[in-house]
């Protein structure tokens, strides 16, 4: 690949005023003497002057000639476009670029030339050492003495487009390789009138006369289609249809012709051999899409609200979707490919395996993501998949992570080749697959290969160095042992650009059937394994920190495991849990999906979004709140309501009441229920107070069933006691002294008759005979008497919640004012909380 940005470019331009004649030029052979004695001498006074850390690394995949200029070297030179790519014998080689004079000074008497290469590169480290190169060096080759431009001059800040063709035959290529191509400009400053080396542009070009027997290496290629999720977790309901509801309408712009996924799945439609790697979850938006769907109005995602009518927009379906959908089924079938379906929604691995693993919610939903993934993959697309395939973040490895991905069904991992390096004492480069322990084996993307397009490629000078460093460092591998074929990965990014698409698909369309040939995974994972590659998955604490530092926090993850355990007690009372589990489920892996690593806040939102929704739900089926309830007695009816504010029946559900003082005031057992939607019922319990004065209570929903469990928060609420008095008790003490003093006189009086009878049976002893009808009285405590009928009246409100006023404790309870004959009551809500 050619040095980043120092790729030198002049124009066809002579300087104004140069004589042509003899007089005009130096001599051809003393000038280039002169010249390269020049370039020696500075090329050894920079390395003198240089400290020990001021020159590029060499393992560095970019060129060092991506630093500013300095006063020495003032011109920046860059290469922009190579052709043809891959030289052959007796053919011109056309360089354009430009030139810039990043110095301080004027340029004066400059000109620019090709120069010419020695030796082939053989060897990938003779690649990595002449990217590292930041100024001109006599290892450069010498400065041919045509093709030649003069340079006008050029004022600090100036750049000048330049195009330079030269003959292959002089560039002296006598043996197939990879040569190094510099183009250099020459000349010099207002400042300083030394004619020197000004700047210089190097990049890498393949010469391939043919003949050259060799083993092409075996190169597979993935290529992502992922997006961060936009599905939500609730549709709504319109013309007794489920529309879907999504976060945001980003995927119809990526979808139609020009965005991201649409000119992804067109670029690799023509390539060969490619391996699709594919999040299940964006098929089912791109599903979703065909439809009629709604969108939510911005700033409500995170709100957990309902979605209705007032607060999304209704969308008719975008064609965009269904042409997009079309096209890939058509790539995706192409004889030679193979579809890789990531587990549902792409989930973190690395953030549950470092931060989560403890969490058994959050392990179990990764299980039931791959599964889940490979039958979308399947039923969407139609065709066959495999899904034991784990990819963590940036393609970073270790233990914990391959622990991890082996629970979940994983037998092969895509390992980043920083992550597994090769050892300093293999010489060549080792096919990419290798076991790596416990049935699992790693497919390891070369690093130097896959950095290359890394970012995104939309600058022309960067595409020609990431291009021309791909051909060179693959025909390096495929020549440094030409009867070893071996294999290798190429691994971009999951958001993998435009522009950086199109420079990969060039790159492996011009080497392909010269010295590589494309194939699909399977190819490079069922390939023999090199005895001699690295098989050591790296320890925990070797995760690079970088990486650490973007994960899902240990807090995020244990959110997640709550919505599961939310979802997992709401689907024990509906009646149609279909209707909530299978959103729920998606959207909880949605919120681990390792799109949020470079979309944190967004991740956070949804996150939020979707425990809110989730909370709104189970909060649907409530105990109304409530403050005082008023027993007036010492038994009676406490009545307590249960509102379903759902659209499907709830079931599986019991009210349980508590005391706080039971020694005061105790109520009956719970009380189970069937709550059709939208309706209210009343609950009653039998209450028996012991002592006047406020008790406290908690009322709160219980699921029924095996391993019962809390549905709702207790809601509190106080008794009001205010019957039970101390004046009642002394009615009732007096009382039982008066039948006792009775019985005493009884006695006496019938130990005087000598135990004769009196003489009308019926008429209490010693008493007047009863002259008339009326029911006996009992004396109360003020004195008077009060007509009973033997039994206590109990009365209270409570604000239409308390206890059924005017009951007796025994009799029967009185259907409330507006409800049904069941005793449930209508809610009062006209807002209804779906599904």
């Amino acid at each position: 690949m050619s040095e980043p940005t120092r790729h030198s470019g002049l124009g066809a331009h002579r300087q104004p005023g140069r004589a042509d004649g003899p007089a005009g030029r130096r001599h051809p052979v003393r000038r280039a003497g002169l010249r390269l004695a020049a370039a020696c001498a500075a090329a050894l006074t920079v390395l003198a002057a240089a400290p020990a850390g001021a020159l590029p690394a060499g393992g560095d995949v970019r060129s060092a000639a991506d630093s500013t200029a300095s006063a020495e070297f003032p011109v920046v030179l860059t290469i922009e476009t190579l052709a043809p790519q891959v030289a052959a014998p007796n053919g011109t080689v056309t360089i354009s670029g430009h030139v810039t004079n990043a110095g301080k000074s004027a340029l004066k008497g400059a000109h620019a030339a090709v120069r010419k290469p020695g030796r082939p590169l053989d060897r990938r480290s003779d690649l990595t050492s002449v990217a590292g190169r930041s100024t001109p060096s006599s290892a450069d080759g010498v400065e041919l003495e045509s093709p030649q431009y003069a340079l006008p001059e050029l004022n600090p800040g100036q750049t000048l487009p330049y195009t330079l063709s030269v003959a292959v035959n002089d560039l002296g290529m006598s043996a197939s390789g990879v040569y190094e191509l510099a183009v250099d400009a020459w000349g010099s400053t207002a400042d300083n009138a030394h004619d020197r080396p000004l700047g210089i542009a190097r990049t890498f070009l393949p010469y391939n006369p043919g003949g050259a027997e060799a083993q092409p290496t075996k190169v597979a290629t993935i290529w992502p289609l992922v997006h961060a999720p936009v599905l939500a977790a609730q549709t709504v309901a319109d013309n007794d249809q489920s529309v879907p509801v999504l976060h945001d309408d980003s995927l119809a712009t990526e979808f139609a012709p020009g965005g991201r996924l649409y000119e992804l799945v067109d670029t690799g439609a023509k390539l060969n051999g490619l391996t699709w790697v594919i999040d299940p979850d964006l098929l089912d938006a791109a599903l979703a899409m065909t439809r009629p769907y709604r969108v939510q109005n911005p700033g409500t995602e995170s709100a957990g609200k309902p979605a209705r009518e007032d607060n999304t927009v209704l969308v008719n379906g975008s064609a965009a979707a269904t042409a997009w959908l079309d096209k890939l089924r058509a790539a995706v079938a192409k004889p030679g490919s193979q579809v890789v379906s990531l587990p549902y929604a792409d989930p973190d691995l690395a953030s549950i395996a470092h931060n989560g693993a403890d969490l058994t919610a959050v392990t179990t939903g990764l299980g039931k993501a791959a599964t889940a993934g490979r039958l979308t993959v399947e039923g969407r697309l139609s065709v066959d998949t495999r899904s034991d395939v784990a990819w963590p973040y940036q393609g970073y490895v270790d233990q914990q992570i391959a622990g991890l991905a082996q629970q979940a069904g994983s037998g092969l991992l895509l390992v980043n080749g920083a992550s597994m390096p090769e050892p300093d004492s293999l010489n060549y480069t080792p096919s990419a697959v290798r076991p790596i322990g416990n049935g699992q084996s790693a497919v390891v993307a070369d690093e130097t290969v896959s950095a290359l397009f890394r970012g995104d490629l939309g600058a022309p000078k960067d595409q020609t160095e990431a291009t021309q460093r791909f051909l060179a460092e693959t025909y390096a591998i495929t020549h440094e042992q030409p009867q070893n074929q071996r294999s290798l990965l190429v691994m971009p990014p999951r958001d993998m650009t435009v522009n950086t698409a199109k420079v990969l698909a060039n790159a492996l369309q011009t080497a392909s059937d010269k010295w590589i040939s494309p194939v699909k995974l399977d190819a490079v994972a069922q390939s023999a394994p090199d005895p001699k590659a690295n098989t050591g998955v790296p320890a925990a604490a070797d995760y690079p920190n970088q990486v650490r530092a973007s994960e899902l926090s240990a807090s995020d993850l244990t959110g997640t495991a709550d919505i599961q355990f939310g979802l997992d007690t709401l689907m024990r009372v509906l009646t149609l849990p279909q209707r909530v589990r299978g959103p729920f489920s998606a959207a909880m892996v949605r919120s681990l999906s390792t799109e949020w690593r470079t979309q944190a806040p967004a991740g956070a939102a949804y996150r939020t979004g979707v425990t809110k929704y989730l909370t709104e739900l189970t909060n649907a089926v409530q105990v109304p709140p409530k403050k005082v309830v008023t027993l007036a007695g010492n038994t009676g009816l406490l009545q307590v309501s249960v509102r379903n504010d759902l659209t499907q029946t709830v079931t599986n559900l019991k009210l349980v009441l508590t005391s706080t003082q039971p020694n005061r005031l105790r109520v009956g057992k719970e009380e189970e229920l069937v709550l059709p939607a939208s309706q209210s019922a009343t609950l009653r319990f039998q209450a028996e107070a012991h002592n006047n004065g406020p008790v406290n209570m908690t009322a709160q929903l219980w699921t029924t069933g095996p391993n019962p469990r809390p549905y709702s928060a207790p809601q509190p609420f106080t008794v009001e006691v205010t019957s039970v008095t101390n004046g009642v008790l002394y009615v009732f003490a007096g009382a039982g002294l008066l039948l006792l003093l009775a019985a005493l006189r009884f006695m006496r009086q019938r130990k005087r008759r000598g135990g004769q009878p009196h003489e009308d049976g019926d008429q209490p002893v010693g008493d007047a005979p009863a002259t008339g009808g009326a029911a006996a009285r009992v004396p109360t405590a003020d004195g008077t008497d009060e007509g009973g009928d033997g039994t206590d009246q109990a009365a209270g409100t409570a604000d239409g919640d308390g206890p059924a006023g005017g009951e007796t404790g025994d009799g029967p309870a009185q259907t409330p004012r507006g409800s049904s004959p069941d005793g449930r009551d209508r809610a009062s809500s006209d807002e209804k909380v779906g599904p």
